[in-house]
Order: structure tokens, then C-alpha cells, then sequence
């Protein structure tokens, strides 16, 4: 989407100061820049409207989590996942939405960081709502780097002599672009627990940093050369060691100084002890705790606005209030089947007993999940029996976005965790790894993650290469359906491996994957409007 917006509708908004407060809309008339940042108002309106993209179909409304579901973690009804899950993009009907709405955001963006220095207002907001623009741009960007590649990089307004036609920047300019990016937002920000921070829902300084430290992971475990992988998955559910592909594009960078630099920054995050984890995992998924201990920045949503709602519980949930249907994704039986009996996340962040009648109340259907420990499931928590009728539904529910205020319409106000603070341990165990091997540092942060879920602590004695497996498969239990699973595997550089060795799965959804695959296709209308650009990704 080419940057040709010389003006904008504003929708002013006031992020969530309390769970109940959000996005108080103040709408302007249609005016110029010129007219419209005259005051500390008009730059709080003007970010807000930077935030206001997270809700665009391309982003946090459907498309942008849809990603994740092209993965081997994820499964789910064929009419849902026919398209992207299958490995075809193409199909779905909001794909271009995703390049597009990014695009909105970074445009909006531009226009703060364009006007906004030039405002007479107070100082402190002045530099906290910049770094928000900046973070914003930053993480819009690093989206597209890893979703297309090279992306154009459009860092100023057409007022500002931005050019209509772009060119692709390289893998790493768009990375240094985005480096550049979010050091200065973490330079502007404040603290979450600093007032001058803004409302909950905002990005933070810590926010900032821990998003560097993934852009850091993400160049050096593409950049690694001569390693390899353990992933347990296939047809048969075993173990099956890859040599890593080095990610076309990251040839060049230096994998052990990028690691270096994210060990020492998610190292400083755990020990500030600006945040911690909730003692117990499904602590994290209630409405009550959203925002607070361990969920560093979170999507907000408000129930009964369908502008600001998303449809996570709708696909993800077991089942809907009134029975009459289950949602169109679950995860793997093979991925399920990763989890230790006792772990939490799959004790109770899975869903083991749901009746269902699919619009017909006298044909109650009492579910199990799994088929082979029906009897361990048959009583729930509340002491409710469910006889299993045969009418088996051999599928994993998480319970992530089943916590919200109104399950009974489609849309609701599941709140997205972009980031949480498990991922900074999971980060530092990762980098000081294959920074130092496998330490007791590593272990210590690895054993957070797998003790506060009640699994067992991890096996002592490992190598580097065990080690490192160990973190792929545990970021692969803790952070399930959070939109991280088929970045890990691009990044790695083992994606076509893993998922060619399913093949397909046992939902009959098609995991066999190409090259072209590794990219998503620019839209065909940004190639024929950007004469810059005069190809697509290849095989697109």
C-alpha cells in the first residue's frame, strides 16, 4: 500500500485505563496536518490512531494470528484452514490485508513522528508518545521482514519527500531500520509502573527491549551456520533431527554478537523484576488478571464494540455457550501429545469434557478429549460426570481466549498476548545457550517456564544442541496459538522440513510445503501501482 495519504480521519482514542475504559473516540473533520497538531490533544489523538490499526482485519482483527495456524501445532476444520493453514494464502480473502494494514500503520506513524516534535506541549508526553510511534513503526516492520522479506521502507509523510515508488530495501536494511527503530523507543518510553507510561495497553520501555532481544534471536538463529534441531512431530509422532537451513537474506549477519545482545537485554528484564510470572499458568488467561504481572503488552478489546473486538474466542474456544457448535481450530494430537499428564498447560489449558448438540438440544453429545484417557476425564473439577456415548471428538481445545465477557456472538473481547514475560526467560535460556551452552543460567530460565506449569525440570546433563532443541519444543508448549510457532520454525530455518515430514494430518489438512512458501506474495495491486517493484516473492 503505497504511502499517498496526505490527510486523515483521526479517531481519537484513550487506551484502557481501567478494563472498562477504552478508545473514547474524538473525531475531527477532514484537515490537513497543518490544521490538525496544534496541541498535546491533537498528538495523543494522532497516536491513538496508530494504535487504532491493531483492530484492521490485517492485524489483530482475523489476519495477521491467522498466520500461526500454518504451522505443524495447529489443526482445525478444513472450510477454516483450507486456505493459509494449507499452505495456500492465496485463497484467503483478507491476505492482502495483512501488507496493506501494516502499511496504514506505518503511515500513521510517520505522521506523528513527522508533526508531533514540532508541537508546543509537555516534554515528557511529548517524548512518550514519539517512542510510541517509533516502537510501532519498528514492530509493524519487523512483522513484514519476516512475513515477505525486504519490504520498501516508507520513513516519511509525502509532505516530507517520501517517494511515491519504493523500492524493496534488503533483509538487513529493513533490520537496521528496525534496530534504529526501537532503540529509540526505548530510549523515550517510561517504565509500565512509571505514571508518565500512559493507560494499560500501551507500549512500555521494557516492551521496547524485549521486542529488540527477539529482533536480535530471530537475525541470529537465521544467521546460524552448521547447527541442527530436534523436533519431535512427523506422522509417527517421533523425534527428527534437522540441519538448519541459514535464512536466505541473514547471510551476513553475525549470529553469536546478535545473540550476545539479546542474552544481555533479557538478562537485565528478569533481573529488574519489573515482571514476573503469574504462579500459575491459568492465572494468565482470566479477565481479571489481564494487564497485570505477567502480560507485558497485551491487545486490548471491549466487549460490545464490534470495532474493538476480535474473533479468537469464536475460532479457538471448544465450545459456544449454548452448545450449538466448536470452534475450527485445536491444536495437534502430536503437539498434544508433547506435554507431560501433569503439566497445566494441557491439564487445564486444554479443554477434556464439553457437551455439544450442534443446534439439536435432545441430542446432547458429552465429549473427551483425549479418546484414550476418557475414564481420567470422565468427573470434571465441579464433580459433573460425562459418559462418553461414542460420539468421540478427537480434537485439543485451548482454553487461551475462552475467558470473555460474552461468549455467544462471534465476536468478543479476547485480549491478544503479544508478549509476555515467559518469553523474555524462554528468550535468555535460548541466547545464553548458544552464547555460553547450556549453563546454569540457561537452565534456571528454562526451569522457570516448566516448574511454574508443574512439568518436570528439564533434563539435566544436555548438550548445546540438545539444549537448544529442548527451547524450540518448550516455546512450543508455552506460547501455543500465540502467533510464534511458525516464525520459530522460519527463523530456524527448518519450516519445510517439519512440516513436509507431516505431510498431512489427521484432520486432513494439507501440510506439504514449497519454497515459495517460506515468503508470503506481495499484492499483485502494490506490484502494478509501485513501479519500483517489478517482481513478487518467488514461485508467486
Amino acid at each position: 500500500m503505497k504511502n499517498k495519504i496526505i490527510v486523515f480521519l483521526f479517531v481519537g482514542a484513550s487506551l484502557l485505563s481501567s478494563c472498562s475504559k477504552m478508545l473514547e473516540e474524538k473525531t475531527y473533520d477532514f484537515i490537513s496536518p497543518n490544521n490538525f497538531y496544534q496541541n498535546g490533544e491533537d498528538a495523543i489523538a494522532a497516536v491513538s490512531g496508530v494504535y487504532n490499526v491493531l483492530y484492521s482485519t490485517g492485524v489483530y482483527k482475523a489476519a495477521y494470528w491467522l498466520i500461526d495456524l500454518d504451522s505443524d501445532h495447529a489443526s482445525g476444520a478444513g472450510w477454516f484452514l483450507g486456505s493459509i493453514g494449507a499452505g495456500n494464502p492465496l485463497a484467503y480473502w483478507g491476505i492482502n490485508t495483512i501488507w496493506n494494514d501494516h502499511y496504514l500503520l506505518i503511515a500513521r506513524a510517520n505522521g506523528v513522528l513527522a508533526n508531533v516534535p514540532n508541537i508546543k506541549m509537555n516534554e515528557e508526553l511529548k517524548q512518550r508518545l514519539l517512542g510510541e510511534a517509533y516502537f510501532l513503526r519498528g514492530w509493524a516492520y519487523f512483522n513484514l521482514v519476516r512475513i515477505y522479506g525486504g519490504v520498501p521502507l516508507r520513513d516519511k509523510t509525502l509532505a516530507s519527500g517520501a517517494l511515491i515508488d519504493q523500492p524493496r530495501a534488503s533483509v538487513s536494511e529493513t533490520y537496521n531500520f528496525i534496530i534504529s527503530d526501537l532503540k529509540k523507543a526505548e530510549e523515550m518510553l517510561f517504565p509500565h509502573d512509571d505514571s508518565r507510561s500512559g493507560e494499560k495497553g500501551r507500549v512500555t520501555k521494557a516492551v521496547a527491549s524485549a521486542t529488540l532481544a527477539k529482533v536480535y534471536i530471530t537475525m541470529a538463529s537465521g544467521a546460524l551456520k552448521g547447527a541442527s534441531i530436534t523436533v519431535r512431530g512427523g506422522q509417527n509422532n517421533t523425534f527428527y533431527t534437522y540441519a538448519k537451513d541459514v535464512v536466505k537474506g541473514y547471510e551476513g549477519f553475525n549470529s553469536l554478537e546478535l545473540y550476545e545482545e539479546a542474552r544481555k537485554i533479557t538478562a537485565n528484564l528478569i533481573l529488574s523484576k519489573e515482571y514476573s510470572l503469574f504462579p500459575n499458568f491459568m492465572d494468565l488467561w482470566t479477565i481479571e488478571n489481564r494487564n497485570r504481572v505477567e502480560h507485558m503488552w497485551q491487545i486490548q478489546a471491549l466487549n460490545g464494540n464490534p470495532d474493538l473486538q476480535n474473533d479468537l474466542n469464536y475460532y479457538f474456544n471448544a465450545a459456544k455457550e449454548d452448545r450449538s457448535n466448536v470452534g475450527a481450530v485445536w491444536m495437534s494430537n502430536n503437539h498434544y501429545n508433547n506435554y507431560e499428564d501433569h503439566d497445566h498447560r494441557v491439564l487445564y489449558g486444554v479443554r477434556h469434557q464439553f457437551i455439544v448438540n450442534y443446534g439439536d438440544p435432545n441430542n446432547n453429545g458429552f465429549l473427551l478429549y483425549p479418546e484414550r484417557d476418557s475414564l481420567k476425564y470422565k468427573t470434571d473439577a465441579a464433580g459433573n460426570v460425562y459418559s462418553f456415548n461414542g460420539d468421540y471428538h478427537d480434537h485439543g481445545y485451548s482454553e487461551k481466549y475462552s475467558k470473555v465477557s460474552d461468549p455467544k456472538p462471534q465476536n468478543s473481547d479476547a485480549f491478544f498476548p503479544e508478549l509476555r514475560f515467559a518469553e523474555v526467560f524462554l528468550m535468555h535460556a535460548e541466547a545464553e545457550n548458544e552464547v555460553n551452552g547450556p549453563t546454569p543460567a540457561a537452565y534456571a530460565s528454562l526451569n522457570e517456564i516448566r516448574t511454574r506449569s508443574k512439568a518436570s525440570t528439564v533434563p539435566t546433563g544436555m548438550s548445546k544442541q540438545d539444549f537448544r532443541s529442548f527451547v524450540l519444543e518448550e516455546r512450543g508448549r508455552e506460547l501455543v496459538f500465540e502467533g510464534k510457532r511458525r516464525f520459530d520454525l522460519l527463523r530456524w530455518g527448518i519450516y519445510l522440513q517439519v512440516m513436509n515430514q507431516i505431510a498431512v494430518d489427521k484432520d486432513n489438512i494439507s501440510k506439504v510445503r514449497a519454497k515459495r512458501n517460506l515468503l508470503f506474495p506481495i499484492p499483485i495491486d502494490e506490484i502494478n501501482s509501485n513501479k519500483a517493484i517489478n517482481e513478487n516473492n518467488p514461485d508467486w
